[in-house]
């Protein structure tokens, strides 16, 4: 391959007069596209991102450095690099959803030569990581999508028409009733669900398109197919697309229209994708005949191998430096420059949010109630299983207690009773929260690219949910309740019932809190867990309500605990009319307004419905809090990134 050639300059042909390779870039080769109003022209100039490091001595490691690039409707830009070279950082930045642990150093993003915040309908992006609703099908996901994303105006038929065409676009009209596929249920293959991801993105014709490794996973027939809609699509409404692709095939390739090339976070090479063949030419490493160009730059700048050498003398590191500083000195950059500057001079027009785009409130929500009603019906872990282990627990309960009848030595056995139903039995609602998990990652997605608000998500979810954990209260608290022989009123089944039912509504609440603050599954089980246990020893049972210390227990913890509500109404519930014979050394009787006030040290004064009506509150309560918490999420997370690069590149 020889060594570098610092020529740096492109023309299609050698120069006559010197018989090398010149300099020469026609102005009509690399036209600047005319603004138009409905067009997105991003640019970014000297973008620089850094992550912090694990190695103390050396603060921050840089993922990229300095680069350049600008992307115009009706074009495809390709990002291209090997693996770890910050293509995925790039679209993260672009599309401002770095990491947390992510500082971003320098650079300037403008759309239309403005600052803007790409609002709902401009931007989509499928991200790297294929986050579906495994119980659905490709048909229903698409479908729930388009009443999601699409205008309010526009009519329910062609919201299906508009699904189905975009399906079929992408060569999924044979497995519209197949579903995802997750634990248990053989679906989708990668691939698939890869043009899927598409599908959903590509259902708004969004002005700016952002695709992560868009064809992993699929052949190379496939992959040209899926592209080649891309840029039919792209064309036809004028969508401003970048790319993050992996190895293209040389027909893929092919239909790009720039290529941005990187490497140890630097960018190697920004313009047209049919010069880069020659960049590489004239730097001294051309790209051999019948050889996918795409490979070929890839070979040439990989530092996965970093012992191995080009042409058995250059280090892969020296070979990305010198095609970088030669890239940075070539008047193909400096074309790169004066474009962006053409496209930033004048600005265009703001992209707002238009009123007629998106779902109001009422659909988003009935649309997402019964997405949600459907997935938890089909995951058999969500609230199925959990059924079933009620149900089990509930039984064993029942014959461990079985008719404890009305003897004084019955107290202690209702009083065990009761405190299992409503602490421990609320305490397995835990066991959903790889469901509620997953059920984050989902909105998450979705909140980011705007679908819907979290005012709907946390309503809907509410709703959906309510039937089955109806359902769970019922049946196990109905086999549990008769076994035992607690008192046969209906009224007084009906409030046992409702306490269990409201329990497990908060205890829910609370573990969807937990995951919308501890994504992670290990970490938001043993948080969730911690939390309900110190609740469960705040209650007033194992230490009673006048014997706890003042300190954090008393005072908040017994007034917070939801379980201090449930168990006392659950006392006054059962005990509030019963009369127990006489016990050795007593009187004739005791009362159960006795128990309460001397052996439970529970208020009588105060009504059960009171205890359920704060229950009741404590509900509403949580889910007031899950939606300002994810709220704040999102607006205090763009502070505390903007605070850490400020302190960080100032020092």
């Amino acid at each position: 391959m020889g060594s570098l050639i610092h020529n740096n300059g492109i023309c299609p042909e050698p120069e006559p007069d010197t018989g090398g390779w010149g300099i020469q870039i026609v102005e009509s080769e690399f036209p600047v596209m005319k603004k138009t109003q409905t067009g997105a022209y991003l640019t970014w100039e000297d973008i620089g991102v850094s992550v912090s490091s694990s190695n103390r001595s050396v603060g921050k490691e840089q993922i990229l450095t300095g680069v350049t690039g600008y992307a115009k409707p009706g074009e495809i830009v390709a990002i291209m690099g090997p693996s770890g070279c910050g293509k995925s950082t790039l679209l993260d930045s672009l599309a401002g959803r770095l990491a947390s642990n992510i500082r971003h150093s320098t650079g300037r993003i403008l759309i239309n030569g403005r600052k803007q915040r790409l609002t709902y309908g401009t931007m989509s992006y499928m991200a790297q990581e294929q986050v579906l609703t495994w119980t659905l099908t490709v048909k229903e996901t698409v479908y729930y999508s388009a009443e999601l994303q699409l205008p309010k105006s526009m009519p329910k038929s062609e919201k299906r028409q508009r699904a189905d065409r975009t399906i079929r676009e992408m060569g999924l009209q044979d497995s519209l009733n197949t579903r995802i596929g997750g634990w248990g249920i053989k679906g989708l293959s990668g691939g698939q669900r890869r043009r899927l991801s598409i599908c959903l993105e590509l259902l708004t014709h969004p002005k700016i398109l952002l695709l992560d490794e868009p064809t992993s996973g699929l052949d190379s027939a496939s992959s040209y197919y899926v592209m080649n809609q891309i840029v039919k699509l792209t064309h036809e409404y004028q969508m401003t697309v970048l790319t993050a692709i992996h190895q293209p095939s040389s027909q893929v390739f092919g239909l790009f229209n720039n290529l941005c090339l990187l490497s140890l976070g630097k960018a190697v090479y920004f313009g047209p994708t049919f010069a880069a063949n020659q960049f590489f030419a004239v730097n001294g490493f051309p790209c051999p005949d019948l050889q996918n160009p795409a490979d070929h730059y890839l070979m040439t700048i990989n530092t996965d191998f970093n012992e191995d050498t080009i042409g058995g003398k250059i280090l892969v590191e020296k070979v990305i430096e010198e095609l970088a500083a030669s890239y940075k000195s070539s008047n193909i950059y400096k074309k790169v420059r004066s474009d962006i500057d053409t496209l930033c001079a004048v600005e265009g027009d703001i992209i707002e949010k238009k009123g007629s785009l998106q779902a109001n409130f009422m659909t988003q929500c009935l649309v997402l109630t019964e997405r949600s009603f459907k997935n938890m019906y089909r995951d058999l872990g969500y609230y199925w299983l959990r059924l079933c282990i009620y149900i089990g627990l509930g039984s064993a309960l029942g014959t461990l207690f079985y008719q404890i009848g009305l003897g004084f030595d019955s107290v202690n056995a209702r009083i065990s009773m009761l405190m299992f139903v409503s602490t421990f039995l609320t305490l397995l609602a835990i066991g959903g929260f790889p469901s509620f998990v997953e059920e984050m990652k989902v909105f998450q997605l979705e909140r980011l690219n705007g679908h819907y608000g979290v005012g709907s998500f946390v309503v809907s979810h509410t709703i959906s949910s309510t039937p089955y954990l109806l359902v769970i209260s019922l049946i196990p608290g109905a086999i549990a309740y008769s076994l035992v022989g607690l008192q046969r009123e209906p009224r007084l089944f009906i409030y046992f019932s409702l306490v269990v039912f409201v329990s497990m509504l908060l205890v829910e609440g609370l573990m969807m809190l937990v995951a919308a603050v501890v994504p992670n599954l290990l970490m938001g089980i043993i948080s969730g867990a911690g939390i309900v246990g110190l609740m469960i020893l705040g209650a007033g049972f194992f230490r009673l309500p006048n014997d706890l210390p003042y300190f954090f227990w008393k005072y908040p913890l017994y007034y917070i605990s939801l379980h201090r509500y449930a168990l006392q109404g659950l006392y006054k519930n059962e005990f509030k009319g019963l009369k127990f014979p006489q016990y050795v050394g007593g009187p004739p009787t005791v009362d159960g307004e006795m128990i309460l006030n001397s052996a439970l040290h529970i208020e009588t004064g105060v009504s059960k419905w009171i205890d359920l009506g704060i229950l009741f509150g404590m509900a509403v309560a949580y889910r007031i809090i899950l939606f300002c918490t994810i709220k704040a999420i999102e607006r205090v997370r763009p502070i505390i990134k903007a605070f850490m690069s400020k302190s960080t590149f100032g020092n």
